[in-house]
């Protein structure tokens, strides 16, 4: 079935490349959308509570942390049409959830790969356009920023998906992206108010007076899948955005 009103609004050039999304640790990423970033001030719709403990001395102790977006009502009910017509014309097994779960493992690998500047190892994961770019980029970061790239899962407080997109070319292929937004704590050691979206927090670990600083940045990753009949059902990162670590 065709989108007879969705086509055209996006040419993708003939040269656009794809690639295998695959994470042998994780959920599988063959059920997930295109979006801008969207400012601090512009995301998502509700807070998220996350405990956060830590063991010192035989010790445990817990510490939770907030973190709260501001609703977009109008982003929110254009995603929610959005899934609608993934299920009706694409996926019928489409899930949101899923695939938020599932974004957010390939979230934390990639990451971590680009903070062990593994470029390689990015093949199959993100697109090879995309590769070269950030491994320039990469090349040139000191070696706390690039410490502060890598997610842990146990450390992504946040994740969000933002507005979805579907598209076609002028070949008939068809599209869908999601830009996912990511928020997680770092105990990288970064120069404070130089990092756009920075929050520092100080999370007691031990007795009186001892505490560890962490921040809290933000991470935009694009998630874009080619639902023409016969291609593989591949979700490619498209698109990675590190707060300002990777302008």
């Amino acid at each position: 079935m065709a989108l007879p009103m969705l086509r055209g609004c996006y040419r993708f050039p003939l040269t656009f490349s794809f690639t295998r999304l695959f994470l042998n640790e994780s959920i599988p990423l063959n059920r997930f959308g295109k979006t801008r970033l969207t400012p601090p001030s512009a995301v998502v719709t509700e807070a998220a509570v996350r405990p956060y403990s830590s063991d010192q001395g035989g010790q445990k102790q817990s510490q939770k942390l907030m973190v709260v977006g501001i609703p977009n009502p109008f982003i929110w009910f254009r995603t929610q049409i959005y899934y609608f017509l993934i299920r009706a014309y694409f996926d019928k097994e489409f899930n949101i959830e899923e695939f938020t779960e599932g974004a957010k493992q390939a979230f934390s690998h990639v990451s971590r790969l680009l903070s062990r500047c593994q470029f390689e190892a990015l093949e199959g994961l993100v697109a090879k356009d995309l590769i070269g770019k950030l491994e320039e980029k990469c090349n040139l970061l000191p070696l706390n920023y690039k410490e502060a790239l890598s997610a842990d899962p146990d450390e992504i407080m946040y994740t969000t998906p933002g507005d979805v997109g579907i598209y076609y070319d002028d070949n008939g292929r068809r599209f869908v992206s999601i830009l996912m937004r990511f928020w997680y704590l770092t105990s990288a050691h970064l120069p404070d108010n130089t990092i756009e979206g920075t929050r520092t927090f100080h999370l007691a670990i031990g007795g009186e007076g001892e505490a560890e600083t962490k921040k809290l940045l933000s991470a935009n990753y694009e998630f874009q899948r080619e639902f023409t009949k016969g291609v593989p059902p591949d979700w490619t990162i498209t698109r990675i955005e590190h707060s300002k670590l990777l302008d």
